[in-house]
């Protein structure tokens, strides 16, 4: 969540935010308003508690000789005030409910840097190589669907016939690649200094909301029937929970992990996009980076994210472009993301492969991760990057490095993963 203190000393900050996300600003005021009436129920609470405190001072002193009248008016009283005491205990914590739901309600705010507006509204930061053109070449680039079934690599027939549309299956050299790919990644960040790990893939809903996914995101997440629980859409919300409910040494700053895990998306705002191929699909498995740093570095770091990400996607030889994403189209827990865009050439243009996104401190506040230095707790800053999500990463390869065959080179790098192999051979015409 946001630091309370912004939204109370700078509620015309938070009111900017909501609107470079294009979102509306009423979620300030009810805030404002939650936060007066926690402050007005906390005062009338301890007012009361002090009065019955009181009251029990009296009824001890006149147990010692004193008036019998008196005392049994003094218990009245005091029974009285419990009523009043125990109502405005509840009134307190009503409004602290409130007060909370009301902080949980409003995004981290975007950064000045972030362009505002919506997803089309993005920022081109950079663009790395150039895209392949077919025509000198003279023939015509195969989709990633087309080479997948030419090399024995992509069946989503059988994925839709078994689980339904957006499923697939990685057959032979498909699987073999993923494989291929996963190593690749987990070495470049272990080689990085990252701590390898396999998270669970089910969490409860305190990760899932900690991290901001049942918020916008409440509709693209999958909930166990009968069980409170749910399947991660990425290995961000398993890891930024790994360390909830702690306080960790600020030496041991900065702590940098790379999760692989399968992830589970809805896609339910997509309905008619990407619907050919394992562009976008239900299920993928993905390494994603998760850092915990102060919030001094998070922007530092931030960049080592997205230098990590573009070293990824350099070795294997693709041509991208780096995005700075509009505030309208940043989750709920970021500041700023950057996103990595691949081109593919038979849709002719870019799209997103990686993304890091700096959460700054607003999902330690909701899940209590602090650091414990000189001057004492706070909370820490959390940033999350992927570095190969490995659906969308074999679309990129297959259709950059295919040939007129319909064969596939291998990116020099990803050879060695590969037991040396330097080309994709069809095994079907």
């Amino acid at each position: 969540m946001i630091d309370p203190r912004v939204l109370r000393d700078d509620p015309d900050r938070v009111r900017a935010a909501q609107a470079k996300r294009g979102l509306a600003d009423d979620v300030v005021d009810r805030a404002l308003s939650a936060d007066e009436s926690r402050r007005k129920a906390i005062v009338e609470f301890e007012a009361k508690r002090g009065e019955q405190k009181r009251l029990g001072k009296l009824i001890a002193a006149s147990g010692k000789g004193g008036d019998a009248d008196e005392k049994q008016a003094l218990l009245a009283q005091t029974k009285a005030l419990a009523v009043e005491v125990k109502a405005a205990e509840a009134a307190q914590n009503e409004a602290a409910e409130e007060w909370q739901a009301a902080l949980l309600a409003i995004p981290n705010l975007a950064a000045d840097e972030a362009p505002a507006g919506g997803e089309d509204n993005f920022a081109v930061l950079e663009t790395i190589g150039s895209p392949r053109d077919f025509a000198t070449e003279g023939f015509e680039p195969r989709d990633h669907l087309e080479l997948g079934r030419m090399l024995g690599a992509i069946d989503v027939e059988r994925g839709a016939k078994v689980s339904g549309s957006r499923f697939y299956f990685l057959v032979g050299i498909g699987a073999q690649l993923e494989r291929a790919l996963v190593n690749m990644a987990m070495d470049q960040a272990r080689e990085a200094g990252f701590t390898e790990v396999i998270p669970p893939s089910m969490v409860k809903p305190h990760a899932m909301e900690g991290t901001g996914f049942l918020g916008q995101a409440a509709d693209d997440v999958y909930r166990l029937e009968g069980q409170d629980m749910y399947l991660v859409g990425t290995s961000e919300v398993p890891m930024a929970a790994f360390h909830s409910d702690e306080i960790l040494d600020a030496g041991s700053l900065p702590l940098r992990y790379a999760a692989f895990s399968p992830c589970f998306r809805k896609e339910a705002g997509s309905h008619g996009k990407d619907t050919r191929g394992i562009f976008r699909v239900h299920w993928f498995d993905k390494v994603e980076m998760f850092v915990y740093t102060t919030p001094e570095e998070a922007e530092a770091e931030h960049q080592r994210l997205l230098g990590w990400e573009k070293q990824f996607l350099d070795n294997l030889e693709l041509a991208y472009q780096v995005i700075d994403t509009a505030a309208g189209d940043l989750g709920l827990s970021a500041k700023r993301k950057f996103d990595c865009e691949a081109w593919i050439p038979s849709q002719g243009k870019y799209r997103e492969l990686t993304s890091t996104s700096n959460c700054t401190e607003f999902q330690a506040r909701r899940l209590d991760i602090r650091s414990r230095g000189e001057s004492g707790t706070a909370p820490v800053a959390t940033l999350n990057g992927t570095l190969c999500a490995i659906p969308r990463t074999i679309v990129a390869i297959l259709e950059t490095h295919q040939q007129a065959d319909g064969s596939v080179r291998v990116p020099k790098a990803l050879q060695p993963y590969l037991g040396g192999r330097e080309l994709l051979e069809p095994t079907v015409g």
